[in-house]
Formats: structure tokens, C-alpha cells, sequence
């Protein structure tokens, strides 16, 4: 009894450490929200005329597109659609891709809107640091107006100090994260009491009929404050983009417990001071802070933000490997940053190219006002394929009549639908950069995965079947040199031609060859029980195929070690790679359009080594270069 008392507490208090750690990686994003959501809606680009009314209307809104888009939609529903515990856009596209009866388009169009959406996700990650970071400085604008010509440098240096520090890690001030996070969201409430105490009336808020009446009231006006009103749900869909990293109940317990009625009552502070005093709407949230400690505020803030825009870069650089490891991106080099969590990765080219387009976002708009306008279409993008992503799963695969499947997919489309559609007027206002960003990293994600597609049907047309090589081995052959000849394939039942190239110049082959193959599962993990397979061949030749999900790490000489136990064991110091070396040249005739091969050789060209990524000892590598059109 006293032992079953003892383990609930510790699951307990294990529970509690989890959401405390989440607040620090999950809800930095949407945490900072009340930095600039309301004062983006009374003065905005499309203003909402501030009467008591239209206050308590917006504040409806607030509340329940946080109810229905975060905590209905990701935290009730899509929470449930893990690809073996991991979230994510792309696990939810995994899971999309895995439903019965579907046909080759519709998978097609499956995998074109995942991808399209993790395309998106960069452009998230390039407007967050930007918004947040920018409005959580313009506070020295509220401690005094001589403070304004300073707020884009001091700007322009959090950032540039942030996206330095990623080379470093973040296992160092990690474990600050959740504390001041918690202190965060603990200051946003106590704020939020206090003016609420002095005009407790916006607590009607929450009743649904005062956003009705809003909308009746106000029509055009109402409509286009949605594209400002959505600014409070960004950042929504980390919760469950991060459910791998600390659990679902961790995350739900840290929303509905302690994130959600901060957040709500903070907003709802903000609206008692707008309606005390409309003036207030330059900056309301600023504005409820008191005067002695505006400073102290500032400062918070800009660790909060640089806590947020922390997660995203992280979340971009997870990202990134993910459509390394399921071929919808070339190599990069990428660095470990922690030696106990394999997840923590720093991607050099991800890193600086973010750091370009934060810095000319930030110079371009120079007010998070300005900024406002551009953030929001990528998000509802993203909400929006992920509710009809999921609508595929729960009909599919979780079996849910038409009807009751129907019934979910317009209760959250309508939803997404309406913020969506309000965030298009802003297109031209600035919406076009996250569009533009998304469309040319999707550009690029699909091109290399219809070329290396290609690739790989050309290297196997040309390669000579490997049940008919073996058997001509019998009637005599090439001279049979000492040790392991291991030859990375794509094509295990087919010759390499790195293996062809070899015998053509150097006229040998091992005694012991190894065809290697690497899969890519579309899961996070693979477990090491079934990470390796080890098939005998003739004439001293092995399939040696190797699993590794796409939040896997791959190595190669592990993976080797793992064979020992099915019998193929290796002598590092008498085994050498025989890596083939592609050169992609144009084709009087390309299988894809010519500017699309052109731009797959140059990606081709310019990405990482096989060596680094899959850990091979460098001098144990043997490169053949061959030329190959598409």
C-alpha cells in the first residue's frame, strides 16, 4: 500500500517537473502573445473604434478562439493523432500517409500539404523572434518616448546575441527556461487581477453571445479584426509539435492548470484598462504595469521573448533534420550541442539564414505593429492543413463515421477558415513574406525529393541485378583481396555502381562484401531490436539493412556492432566504404523542368558528406565519382 502511495506521488511529481519544463519549450510563443494582441486590434492597420461594447466583444473573441482553436482543437483532439508519442507536422503527415484506400493523388496531395506546411514553419520561425523581441523592447518607448529612436538597435542586438548563442546550446540555461517562464505567466495574472478588481464587468467576456453581438454590430470591422485577434493563438500548434519531447499530460496539465487562465486573465486586464482609459491602446500591456517597475517589466519581457524565439529556432532546426532523415532535404552539416540529449542539434546554414531574414524583417518593418500585418497568414495556413490532415486520420484511421468526422472537420474549419480569410487582406500589408518564404523552402523540399526520386530510378536501371552477379562469380572472377568491402546502396537486390566502378579500374573484390542499405521509417523511433538485419548471400556477400526512424540519430559503425549479434562481425582496421561520388549534369531531355534540375545539381552539389552524417571512420572511405543525367 505504502509503495503504491509512494510511486503515484513521484508520478505526480514527476508530471508536475514535465509541465513546468514545457512551460519553458512550449509556451513561449503563445505566452508572449499579450505583448501585442490587443494593441494591434484597437490600433492596428484595420483599428476596432474602442467602446465598452467592442471591448468586451474582442475579449470574447480571445477567449474562444483560445477554447476552441488550442485547447478543443490540439489539446483535446489532434493531441491524440501521435505517430508513437511524437507530434508535429510531420508526424501528422506520417500518419495521413498511412490511410487505407487512398490513392496514388490523394497520397500525393497528402504529402504535398505536410510538406507545404513544415515549409511554413520557417517562415513562423522568422517572424517570431522578430515580432516578439521587437515588441517587448518598444516597452522603453512607454517608460519614456526618448527611448524610441533606440528600440530597433537594442533590437537588432537581442537577436543578433540570440541566434550567436545557438552554437553554444541551450543545456546550460535551459533549466532556467520553465522557472521564468512560470514567473511569466504568474505576472501576467497578478496583473490581469489587479485591473480587473477596478472594472470587473469584461469578466462577461466569456459568454459566447457578446462576440455574436460584436459581429452584428460591427460587420466589415468585426471580420477584419479577426486578422489581429488570431495573434493570440500563435504559437498554439507547438503543443503539439513538442508533445515528443515531455508527454501529453505534462502539456495539458501546464494549459488548462496554470498557461490558459494567465494568459485569459491578463488579456482580460489589458480590456479593463482600455475601457478605464481608451488611450490606454497604445500600448495596453505595458500600460498595466506600474511605473516603478516598467523597467523590471521590460527587461522580463525580453527574456521571455528571447525564450520563445529560443523554442522556434530549436523547432526549426528539429525540423530540418526530420526532412534530412526522410529525404525531402540534402545533407547539412549539423552540430550536437548536448551530450545527453541527442535532440538538441545546431544547424549552422539553418542558423544564419534565419538570422538574414529576422535582420532584414526587423529593418524593413521597424515596429512590431508593422509586423503584425505579415504574422498570422502563416499560422492559420498551418492550423488549417493540420485540421484537414487530421480529419484524414480519424476518418481513416481511427474509423469515425462520415457523420461524426464531418462534424469535426467543420467545427475547426470554420474556424480556421475565418482567420484565415481575415489574414488575407493583409497580404500586401507585409502577409506576402511568410508566403513567399514557404512557397520557396517548399520549392526546394519537393525539388530535392522529385530528384533524388529520379536518382534513384536511374542508378537502378543501370545497375546489373545482384542475384545474376553472384552467380556469374561461380565460373570465375576478379582476384579476391584481404578483408570487408561495405557498399552503401540505395538498391540492395542491384549491383552499386560504386561496386561496378571498382572492378572496372581496380579489377578486385573483397573477400567479405557488405551491401549496406539505409530505411528511413516514416516513425520517430526505431527500436535498436530491430534497427539492423543481416542477410547471407553467396560467394561471401551480405545485405546488411539498417532502420532508423526520422528523430533517430544515424550511425553506422553502431549499427555494425548490432550485427555482430546476427553473426556478420567487423575488423574496423580491415573494412573500408566504397561511397559512390554523383555528379548530376543536364540532360538534353530532363525528366523535370530545366531549372528545377539545375537547382537539384546545385543542392546536389553543395550537400554534406554521407561520411559525416552516418558517422563513417573518414579513413575508411572510398569515394568513385561518376557522372549521371536525369
Amino acid at each position: 500500500m505504502r509503495r503504491n502511495m509512494s510511486t503515484d506521488l513521484s508520478h505526480k511529481q514527476s508530471t508536475a517537473a514535465m509541465a513546468l519544463a514545457a512551460m519553458g519549450v512550449v509556451y513561449g510563443d503563445i505566452g508572449t502573445s499579450p505583448l501585442y494582441t490587443l494593441k494591434e486590434v484597437f490600433g492596428g492597420h484595420h483599428p476596432v473604434p474602442v467602446t465598452p461594447d467592442n471591448v468586451i466583444g474582442i475579449l470574447s473573441l480571445v477567449f474562444w478562439a483560445l477554447t476552441l482553436a488550442v485547447s478543443l482543437k490540439y489539446v483535446v483532439f489532434i493531441m491524440r493523432a501521435d505517430n508513437r508519442g511524437e507530434g508535429g507536422i510531420m508526424a501528422l503527415t506520417s500518419l495521413a500517409l498511412r490511410t487505407s484506400g487512398a490513392g496514388p493523388r490523394q497520397l500525393w496531395w497528402i504529402a504535398v500539404l505536410g510538406l507545404f506546411g513544415a515549409a511554413l514553419f520557417y517562415g513562423d520561425g522568422v517572424i517570431t523572434p522578430a515580432i516578439s523581441v521587437l515588441s517587448a523592447v518598444e516597452g522603453l518607448e512607454v517608460v519614456t518616448p526618448t527611448f524610441k529612436p533606440y528600440v530597433v538597435p537594442i533590437t537588432l542586438l537581442v537577436i543578433v546575441i540570440l541566434f550567436f548563442m545557438q552554437r553554444r546550446g541551450t543545456a546550460s540555461v535551459g533549466a532556467l527556461f520553465g522557472p521564468v517562464m512560470l514567473f511569466w505567466f504568474t505576472t501576467l495574472g497578478v496583473l490581469g487581477i489587479a485591473a480587473i478588481t477596478r472594472h470587473p464587468a469584461v469578466l462577461e467576456a466569456i459568454n459566447p453571445a457578446y462576440a455574436f453581438r460584436f459581429f452584428v454590430a460591427n460587420g466589415t470591422i468585426a471580420f477584419l479584426s479577426l486578422g489581429a485577434v488570431v495573434l493570440c493563438i500563435t504559437g498554439g500548434e507547438a503543443l503539439y509539435a513538442d508533445m515528443g519531447h515531455f508527454g501529453r499530460k505534462p502539456i495539458k496539465l501546464a494549459w488548462f492548470s496554470y498557461v490558459f487562465p494567465c494568459l485569459f486573465l491578463n488579456y482580460l486586464g489589458q480590456g479593463a484598462l482600455i475601457l478605464a482609459d481608451p488611450a490606454a491602446v497604445q500600448n495596453p500591456f505595458f500600460l498595466l504595469v506600474p511605473d516603478l517597475l516598467l523597467i523590471p517589466m521590460v527587461l522580463l519581457s525580453t527574456f521571455a521573448t528571447i525564450i520563445a524565439s529560443q523554442a522556434v529556432i530549436s523547432g526549426a532546426f528539429s525540423l530540418t533534420r526530420q526532412a534530412m532523415q526522410l529525404g525531402y532535404s540534402p545533407r547539412l552539416h549539423a552540430v550536437h550541442t548536448s551530450e545527453r540529449e541527442i535532440g538538441q542539434i545546431y544547424v549552422p546554414a539553418i542558423n544564419w539564414m534565419l538570422l538574414v531574414a529576422v535582420i532584414a524583417l526587423v529593418l524593413g518593418f521597424r515596429s512590431s505593429s508593422a509586423l503584425a500585418s505579415a504574422y498570422g497568414i502563416a499560422v492559420t495556413l498551418t492550423m488549417m492543413i493540420d485540421t484537414i490532415l487530421a480529419f484524414m486520420i480519424v476518418r481513416t484511421l481511427w474509423q469515425w463515421s462520415w457523420f461524426k468526422a464531418g462534424l469535426f472537420l467543420a467545427a475547426f474549419i470554420v474556424v480556421d477558415l475565418a482567420f484565415f480569410s481575415a489574414n488575407s487582406v493583409k497580404i500586401m500589408d507585409g502577409g506576402w513574406f511568410p508566403l513567399v518564404l514557404g512557397f520557396a523552402v517548399f520549392t526546394l523540399l519537393a525539388t530535392w525529393r522529385l530528384g533524388r526520386v529520379l536518382l534513384n530510378e536511374k542508378l537502378k536501371q543501370d545497375s546489373m541485378p545482384l542475384d545474376a552477379f553472384i552467380t556469374s562469380l561461380e565460373y570465375g572472377g576478379p582476384y579476391r583481396c584481404e578483408g570487408t568491402g561495405i557498399f552503401m546502396t540505395t538498391n540492395p537486390d542491384g549491383v552499386p555502381r560504386a561496386m561496378l566502378h571498382n572492378l572496372l579500374h581496380n579489377k578486385v573484390l573483397h573477400e567479405r562484401v557488405v551491401l549496406l542499405n539505409v530505411i528511413m521509417e516514416d516513425v520517430p523511433y526505431v527500436a535498436e531490436a530491430s534497427r539492423v538485419e543481416v542477410r547471407a548471400l553467396a560467394q561471401g556477400f551480405y545485405q546488411l539493412r539498417v532502420r532508423y526512424g526520422f528523430k533517430d540519430e544515424p550511425d553506422i559503425p553502431h549499427a555494425m556492432d548490432l550485427a555482430g549479434s546476427q553473426g556478420l562481425t567487423f575488423d574496423m582496421m580491415q573494412t573500408s566504404f566504397f561511397l559512390g561520388k554523383e555528379t548530376i549534369v543536364a540532360h538534353h531531355k530532363p525528366a523535370m523542368p530545366l531549372w528545377r534540375e539545375w537547382l537539384f545539381a546545385w543542392m546536389f552539389r553543395n550537400a554534406g558528406s554521407a561520411t559525416e552524417f552516418f558517422k563513417i571512420p573518414t579513413n575508411r572511405v572510398v569515394e568513385l565519382g561518376t557522372q549521371i543525367e536525369l
